[in-house]
C-alpha cells in the first residue's frame, strides 16, 4: 500500500483485535531494545473502508498474529508476513490477515508480523528496527517451532510494498544480528516471497515516501494526515530531501544480494506506478546473477496495493505461490543445507 492511497480514518481502536487473529504474542519479554520512554503510549490501528481493513497508525509493543493450520493440514512450512503501508502504516487487514488466512487453510502457517514504524518519536536507531524486529520474529518462530508445529528449516518471510523492503532486507542483511539472541539461532530466511515490492532506496526506483520514512528523517507530526490529503505535494517534499548515499547503498537491496540469499517468489504488476516494476526486475537479475532460485510472477495489469487478489484477473499469484513452495525441492527437509 502506497502513499498514492487515500484513506478515509473511520474508527480508532486500542490493540483489541482477537476478532481478527487465532492467537497473539509479543514479540519481546521485557525491555524493548531501541525504545524511548513511551509510557502510556498504546498501539493504534484504524479499521479503514474495505479492502483495506485493519491497519496500524503507531506500533509501540511490536507482536505476531499466529494463522496456525489444523494438524491434519499442517505441512510444517510457516511464512511471517511484513504488511506495507511507506514505513508509515501496516495495512495489516488487506497485506497481512488476508493472505495469513488463506496460507493457512493451505496448510501452511500464516504469521503477520506487527513491526515497530521507523518513528523517531517512539524508537531509537529507527532504520534498524523494522529489521531488529523481523528478526526478532524468526528467532521467536524457531524457538517455538515445536510448540506450533513448526519445522525450523521451513521458515520464510513475506512482504509487501514497503513491508516487501523489510522482507528482502532481512533476506539480505541476515550476517548481522540486530535482535537479541543468547542462543544464537539463525536469523536468514528459508525462503522469500515479494509482493511490488520496494526494493531500492535509489531516486531512479525508491518510492519516496518510504526512503523518506525509514532513511530520511522520518515521521513528522501531521505527516501521514498530510500524505492522504495531499499527496502529490508530500511526494515531492520526500523526494527533494538529501538522503545520504551511504545509507542509499546499505539499504538497496539489489546491491546485497549474494549466493546465500534464499530463493525467492516475486510478484508485481507492469502498470504499478507507486512502486516501479524496474524494482522487482533489477532484484531478479540480482538472485540470477547470484545463482539464487527464483520465480517471477508477472500481472500486465493491478498496479499497487492488490493484496491477496488481482481484481483484473482470475489468476492469482498466492495460488502459484503456495504451489510453488509445495513443488521446491529447495525446501524438502532432505535438501536443506545446515546454516
Amino acid at each position: 500500500m502506497g502513499l498514492k492511497i487515500s484513506v478515509c480514518l473511520l474508527t480508532i481502536l486500542y490493540s483489541s483485535f482477537a476478532s481478527f487473529s487465532q492467537h497473539v504474542v509479543n514479540l519481546y519479554d521485557g525491555e524493548l531494545p531501541n525504545a524511548k520512554n513511551v509510557e502510556g503510549v498504546k498501539n493504534v490501528s484504524m479499521e479503514a473502508p474495505r479492502p483495506y481493513g485493519r491497519s496500524y497508525l503507531t506500533v509501540i509493543t511490536p507482536n505476531l498474529t499466529l494463522y496456525l493450520p489444523p494438524k491434519e493440514k499442517n505441512t510444517g512450512t510457516a511464512v511471517i508476513i511484513c504488511p506495507g503501508g511507506a514505513y508509515f502504516v501496516e495495512a495489516t487487514g488487506l497485506e497481512g490477515d488476508s493472505i495469513a488466512k488463506r496460507l493457512s487453510e493451505a496448510g501452511i502457517a500464516g504469521i503477520v508480523l506487527t513491526y515497530r514504524l521507523p518513528n523517531p518519536t517512539y524508537v531509537e536507531n529507527k532504520e534498524y528496527v523494522p529489521l531488529q524486529d523481523a528478526q526478532q520474529a524468526l528467532i521467536v518462530l524457531r524457538e517455538n517451532a515445536k510448540k506450533w508445529g513448526i519445522d525450523p528449516n521451513r521458515v520464510g518471510i513475506m512482504g509487501s510494498s514497503a513491508g516487501g523492503h523489510l522482507a528482502s532486507t532481512v533476506a539480505t542483511h541476515f550476517q548481522k544480528n540486530y535482535a537479541p539472541n543468547p542462543n544464537n539461532l539463525s536469523v536468514r530466511p528459508d525462503f522469500l516471497i515479494l509482493n511490488y515490492p520496494v526494493i531500492s532506496m535509489a531516486d531512479s526506483l525508491t518510492n519516496f515516501g518510504s526512503r523518506y520514512s525509514l532513511i530520511g528523517p522520518g515521521l513528522q507530526p501531521g505527516d501521514i494526515e498530510r500524505s492522504w490529503k495531499e499527496p502529490k505535494k508530500e511526494e515531492e517534499k520526500y523526494k527533494t530531501f538529501p538522503i545520504s548515499q551511504e545509507k542509499i547503498m546499505e539499504f538497496s537491496n539489489e546491491l546485497n544480494v549474494s549466493s546465500t540469499t534464499p530463493p525467492t517468489f516475486i510478484v508485481h504488476a507492469a502498470d504499478d506506478t507507486t512502486v516501479t516494476i524496474q524494482n522487482s526486475i533489477l532484484f531478479i537479475a540480482a538472485l540470477q546473477k547470484a545463482g539464487v532460485d527464483v520465480k517471477p510472477f508477472f500481472y500486465a495489469k493491478g498496479g499497487h496495493g492488490f493484496g491477496i487478489s488481482n481484481k483484473t484477473t482470475d489468476v492469482q499469484w498466492i495460488d502459484a505461490c503456495i504451489k510453488w513452495l509445495r513443488d521446491s525441492e529447495w525446501l524438502t527437509a532432505s535438501s536443506r543445507k545446515s546454516k
